[in-house]
């Protein structure tokens, strides 16, 4: 059974409390449902229990709706790679800077991210304890593989924290007092600490790879993957490049020869794919695995419900992105549904249907539209809804850090090379002799929007990373009025870069400590 279909499984499980109750000789035990005593028994449950910190990443609640409609949203509409639908609700005070400190989006994005850091220190110091029986237990390197498996996961939820917020509490083991329920804030330094170790020993105790039954669970390449991420995003700039360089040498990962293949659900956790969100479409003993995501994107016109769109600036930047023969690149049409005889999009409801522009033009709400996603892949429930999964980390993305750290590093030409590698795919035109510095602006404002534009939680930790860079420093109201961002006029540097630590948070916990200008 893959990844995605156990996603759905016992999500209570990653909610079991550590703390048990002492029993009175009145207390009856119901044999019927699971506690902290009945389980970690078996192999079986060690399993479930793993599956459910995983699906912590579609949402504390595990709801379709909340992943998109709040933790996407809050992932997203600040950016400047895109704008929000005036008709539509939702993500208005963030595209505006105007949200306070009780906006649902960015609460649920931390929720999502500590059910995820809970669930993962549940089956970390838990697992231990599951029966060794040959049987239905696990072995000693079982065990070992399953906690890589959920300290990757609780690196990975704090790497997301620590790109969205500050004063974060940083918690590494289940509470054991009525204190330990109440954190105060850790030092980012210690939180990096904490990635990196974690990181470091899922890389030492994951398997190098995945059979066709465990697709979508992580290896040490993903694990070495994400630590070059976290080595770059402090600037570690040779720690990261090394990390990087181990991935790429694997030979475990290349990029797919259609740029559009990463988004019509046709090469699922495939040789580009270093980690994705898993969605099944799976409706069955009470499942919800599907994603509501190509509605979001997709125009009305093709029975969308377009609640954003590209951003002025992005659409003109990905028009530059050019073949040698002067028509645009794949990764243009790719990514975006625009006013071209050549651009196409899908009709969200019916498979194998698929419109030109022209057709639809007059009936459009907008210029320009997103396209990843769109595709009908994998409907479910009567064709409503799919399973496609979402990137969080695919092979082009690393390929671009790393020209990022070789470019850092002074090895400019080295990062060229990777550049074009991935402009080639998408048949963009090759780049030729340029010096550190303007590589540099190249990678941040051309080549990761338009390869990765859209994707999730990728342009705003680079923004928020770049802002606070000792090598070339760039403040993102800086980035947001030279891209012509709507609300660049709102943004307020210190302040806007990061969301405030949630106000249900501040009133839950007299320890925690509210972000500085908020």
């Amino acid at each position: 059974m893959t990844i995605n279909r156990l996603y759905g499984l016992l999500l209570s499980i990653g909610l079991l409390t550590a703390a048990s109750c002492s029993k009175s000789y009145l207390d009856k035990e119901n044999r019927n449902e699971l506690s902290g005593s009945s389980f970690w028994k078996t192999k079986t449950q060690a399993i479930q229990a793993i599956t459910a910190t995983y699906a912590a990443l579609q949402a504390a609640d595990g709801s379709k709706w909340t992943w998109f409609e709040e933790t996407y949203v809050a992932a997203e509409y600040k950016t400047d790679e895109m704008i929000n639908n005036k008709a539509e609700g939702y993500g208005k005070s963030l595209q505006s800077f105007t949200h306070t400190t009780d906006e649902s989006s960015f609460t649920n994005l931390w929720h999502m991210c500590f059910a995820g850091i809970n669930r993962a220190n549940q089956c970390i110091e838990n697992i231990p304890r599951v029966s060794s029986n040959a049987q239905n237990g696990l072995s000693e390197e079982e065990k070992a593989s399953l906690i890589a498996e959920a300290k990757f996961l609780r690196a990975h939820f704090y790497l997301l924290l620590q790109s969205y917020f500050t004063n974060i509490p940083l918690l590494t083991a289940l509470p054991a007092s009525n204190a330990d329920f109440y954190p105060a804030p850790a030092s980012e330094a210690a939180i990096w600490e904490q990635i990196e170790a974690d990181l470091k020993e899922a890389a030492a105790k994951l398997p190098a790879s995945r059979d066709e039954l465990e697709l979508g669970r992580v290896t040490k390449y993903t694990a070495t993957a994400y630590l070059g991420k976290a080595y770059l995003f402090q600037e570690k700039f040779e720690l990261a490049s090394d990390a990087f360089e181990t991935v790429i040498n694997s030979g475990n990962y290349q990029l797919l020869n259609k740029y559009e293949d990463n988004f019509n659900g046709l090469a699922e956790n495939g040789r580009e794919s270093i980690f994705e969100i898993q969605f099944s479409g799976d409706r069955t003993n009470g499942n919800d695995e599907r994603t509501p995501m190509p509605w979001e994107v997709s125009p009305y016109a093709l029975n969308g419900w377009e609640l954003f769109y590209p951003s002025e600036w992005l659409a003109t930047e990905l028009k530059t992105d050019k073949r040698t023969d002067g028509g645009f690149s794949d990764r243009v049409y790719g990514t975006i549904f625009f006013d071209d005889p050549e651009s196409r999009a899908a009709v969200v409801d019916q498979p194998g249907v698929v419109k030109r522009y022209a057709d639809v033009k007059n009936d459009l709400n907008n210029d320009v539209y997103f396209k990843k996603y769109t595709t009908p892949t994998d409907l479910a429930d009567n064709g409503f809804y799919t399973g496609q999964n979402i990137h969080l980390m695919r092979y082009a993305d690393l390929l671009l850090m790393q020209a990022e750290a070789l470019n850092e590093l002074g090895q400019t030409a080295d990062a060229l090379l990777l550049v074009n590698q991935v402009r080639e795919r998408a048949k963009a035109a090759a780049l030729v002799a340029l010096d550190k510095q303007a590589l540099r602006q190249q990678i941040r404002h051309h080549e990761r929007p338009c390869e990765l534009s859209m994707e999730y939680a990728i342009r705003w930790p680079d923004l928020y990373r770049w802002s606070r860079s000792k090598t070339a420093p760039e403040k993102i109201k800086t980035v947001m009025v030279n891209h012509q961002h709507e609300f660049a006029t709102n943004f307020i540097d210190g302040k806007h870069d990061i969301y405030p630590v949630p106000l249900s948070e501040i009133n839950k916990n007299p320890n925690s400590k509210q972000a500085h200008n908020w």
